[in-house]
C-alpha cells in the first residue's frame, strides 16, 4: 500500500495516530519474536489438528464415509480461502492498519463492524443457496460416487450439514484481522486450535451416540466442525471487547474503508472462481482412482500443511502488520528487508521440513494413523502422497508471504493473475501426472504448480520494491540446502537402522525409530548449519525458544 493520507470520507476527519499504536518495525530479531508468539499458539492447533485428524482415521480410516465427507466439506471450502486466509484477509489488514495509523480506533472499530456484518450477510446467502443447491454442487465433485451405493447421497447430506461453516470462518477471520492489525498475535493464532477441540470433544461424544441411535457416525464429524468454527469466534471476542471493540449492527456499502477493502478484494473474487476449477478438477481426478484415494491425499496434505502453519503462516502474519504499515509510511527499503528477513527465515525451518517429510514420510504417517480402521496400506498410500506433496511446503510458504506484500502495496490484481495462471498449470500437471502416477501425480502436479506461483511472485515483487535482497537471499538458500541434505541423510541412515534393530511395529517401536531418527537428523543439521555459518539458523532457533518460553512479543 502506498503513503496515503488523503480524508477517508465526509464525517471522518483524519486525526493523528495513538502514541499507544506500534510502530513500524521489521528487523529479524522482531520479526523472530512476532513470529515465535504466533508459533506458540499455531503449534498447539497444529497438534490439535493432529488429534482431530488422529481420531477420524482410527474411527473412520480412508474409507467410503470419510471420502465421502472430505468432498462434502470442501463445498463451504469453496470460498473459505476468499475469507480465511485468502484475499479478505489480505486486503483488511492493510486497510485496517492504515485506519488505525491516521485515524484512531474509533474509526478503524466502525470499519471492522462494517466489514463483519457485511460478510454476515454475504456467506448467510451463499449458505443458503448452497444448501439449496447442494446435490448438483457435489455432483460436480463427485459423479464417480454414483458407482458406490449412497456414497453420493451421504456426501450431499454432509455437504448440507457443513455449510454455515463458511461463515462461521468468515467472521472470525474477521476477529483474527482486527486482533493481528493491533499486533496481538496469541489468541487469533490459537483460535483454530478451538476448531480443532469442538471437533475432537464432539466427535469422541456423538459418535458411539450416533451408532445407538441408527445414526451414521459420520455425522458427528459435521456437527464437529460446526462447534469447532463456534469456538473459533468466541475464544477471539474476549481479547477485542478488551482493546475496545463493540459489536455494532452497522451495514453502510458507502463507506470508502469499506469499499477500498471490497475493491482489493474483486480481483481476488475472480481468481477464485479459477482456484475451484482447479479444486474441481483434482476432486474429480481423485474420486476416480477409487475408494480411499481422497482421503490419502486429504490427511497426506494436512501433513505436509503443517510445517506451512506452523513456519509460513506464522511468519506471514508477523510480517503483515509491520509490511501494511512500511507501505503506509511509503518506506520501500524497510519493506525490502522485512520481505527479505521473512522469506530466510522461511526458508531455515521450510527447507529441512521438507526433506523431513520425503526421508521419513512411511515411519511419520506410520506412527500418527496406523490403527483402528487405519490399516498399513493407508500407511503406504499416504506416505507416498506425503512424499510428493512435500516440495510444495517451500512454494506456499512463500506465496504466505509474498501475497501479502502485494496488497500492502495495493495491488491485488496481480497475485490473482499469477494465481490464475499457476491454476491452469496446475490442471494441466494434473492431468497427464494422474495417469501416470495415479492419485500420486495429483499431489506432485500440486507441489510443482505452489513453487512456480512462488518463483514468478517474487520475480515480480523484485522489480516492485527494487530488488529483494536476492544476492543474500541465494547464499542463505544455498547453505540451508546443504545443511537440510545432510539432515535428510543422517535421518534416513538413523531410521534404516532403528528399524533393522527394533523391528518398528509396536507403538514404542515406532517411536523410537521416528523421534530416534528425527533426533540425529537435528543434530546433524545444527552441525552443518554452525560449520557453514548459517546466520539465519539463529533467528530459527530464537523462534522455536519464543514459542517455548512465549517471548516477548506483544500479547
Amino acid at each position: 500500500m502506498d503513503a496515503s493520507t488523503r480524508d477517508m470520507g465526509p464525517g471522518e476527519p483524519a486525526v493523528s495516530p495513538p502514541a499507544t499504536e506500534p510502530a513500524a518495525g521489521g528487523g529479524g530479531r522482531r520479526l523472530a519474536r512476532s513470529a515465535g508468539i504466533i508459533g506458540i499458539a499455531t503449534a498447539g492447533s497444529r497438534v490439535l489438528g493432529l488429534v482431530r485428524d488422529q481420531v477420524l482415521a482410527y474411527f473412520f480410516g480412508a474409507g467410503n464415509d470419510m471420502d465421502a465427507f472430505n468432498v462434502a466439506f470442501r463445498v463451504p471450502n469453496l470460498l473459505r480461502d476468499l475469507f480465511a486466509e485468502g484475499a479478505m484477509t489480505a486486503a483488511f489488514v492493510p486497510t485496517f492498519t492504515r485506519y488505525l495509523r491516521l485515524h484512531g480506533r474509533e474509526a478503524a472499530w466502525r470499519l471492522g463492524n462494517l466489514v463483519l456484518n457485511t460478510l454476515l450477510v454475504v456467506t448467510l446467502a451463499l449458505v443458503l443457496l448452497g444448501i439449496i443447491f447442494a446435490e448438483p454442487l457435489v455432483t460436480l465433485f463427485a459423479s464417480e460416487y454414483r458407482g458406490v451405493p449412497g456414497k453420493l447421497e451421504l456426501a450431499v447430506s454432509l455437504a448440507r450439514v457443513t455449510l454455515p461453516f463458511l461463515t462461521l470462518v468468515a467472521l472470525a477471520a474477521a476477529c483474527m484481522g482486527m486482533l493481528n492489525s493491533l499486533r496481538r498475535f496469541f489468541v487469533p493464532a490459537f483460535s483454530p486450535a478451538m476448531f480443532n477441540v469442538g471437533s475432537i470433544v464432539t466427535v469422541l461424544a456423538l459418535v458411539p451416540l450416533f451408532a445407538s441411535a441408527g445414526v451414521q457416525p459420520i455425522y458427528a464429524v459435521a456437527c464437529g466442525a460446526l462447534v469447532g468454527g463456534i469456538a473459533q469466534i468466541l475464544v477471539q471476542w474476549p481479547q477485542l471487547h478488551r482493546e475496545g471493540y463493540r459489536y455494532r449492527p452497522l451495514l453502510d456499502l458507502r463507506h470508502p474503508g469499506l469499499r477500498e477493502v471490497l475493491v482489493l478484494m474483486g480481483p481476488g473474487t475472480m481468481g477464485l472462481a479459477a482456484v475451484q476449477v482447479n479444486v474441481l478438477v483434482n476432486t474429480l481426478l481423485a474420486t476416480g482412482e477409487g475408494t480411499g484415494a481422497v482421503s490419502w491425499l486429504n490427511y497426506a496434505f494436512r501433513l505436509m500443511y503443517m510445517p506451512i502453519g506452523l513456519f509460513g503462516v506464522s511468519i506471514a502474519t508477523a510480517a503483515l502488520p509491520a509490511i501494511s504499515a512500511q507501505a503506509a509510511d511509503n518506506d520501500v527499503a524497510g519493506m525490502r528487508r522485512t520481505l527479505s528477513s521473512g522469506l530466510r527465515m522461511m526458508l531455515m525451518l521450510n527447507v529441512p521440513a521438507t526433506i523431513g517429510l520425503v526421508v521419513l514420510a512411511v515411519p511419520i504417517v506410520g506412527l500418527l494413523f496406523e490403527r483402528g480402521s487405519f490399516t498399513a496400506a493407508d500407511t503406504v498410500a499416504t506416505a507416498t502422497a506425503l512424499m510428493f506433496y512435500a516440495p510444495g511446503l517451500i512454494g506456499y510458504s512463500a506465496v504466505k508471504i509474498a501475497v501479502p506484500t502485494f496488497y500492502a502495496l495495493r495491488d491485488s490484481r496481480t497475485p490473482v493473475v499469477v494465481r490464475a495462471l499457476t491454476v491452469l498449470l496446475t490442471i494441466g500437471l494434473n492431468v497427464t501426472r494422474v495417469r501416470v502416477l495415479g492419485y500420486r501425480g495429483l499431489a506432485l502436479g500440486t507441489a510443482l504448480a505452489a513453487m512456480f506461483n512462488a518463483v514468478v511472485l517474487l520475480m515480480l515483487l523484485r522489480g516492485r520494491l527494487a530488488g529483494i535482497d536476492g544476492a543474500r537471499l541465494a547464499v542463505a538458500t544455498s547453505k540451508i540446502l546443504v545443511a537440510s541434505l545432510v539432515m535428510g541423510a543422517v535421518a534416513w541412515i538413523a531410521a534404516r537402522g532403528l528399524q533393522l534393530l527394533s523391528g518398528g511395529t509396536s507403538l514404542a517401536e515406532r517411536l523410537l525409530v521416528t523421534f530416534g531418527a528425527i533426533g540425529a537428523g537435528m543434530l546433524a543439521l545444527a552441525v552443518a548449519a554452525r560449520l557453514l555459518r548459517v546466520a539465519e539458523f539463529d533467528d530459527a532457533l530464537r523462534l522455536v525458544r519464543n514459542r517455548l518460553l512465549g517471548g516477548r512479543a506483544s500479547r
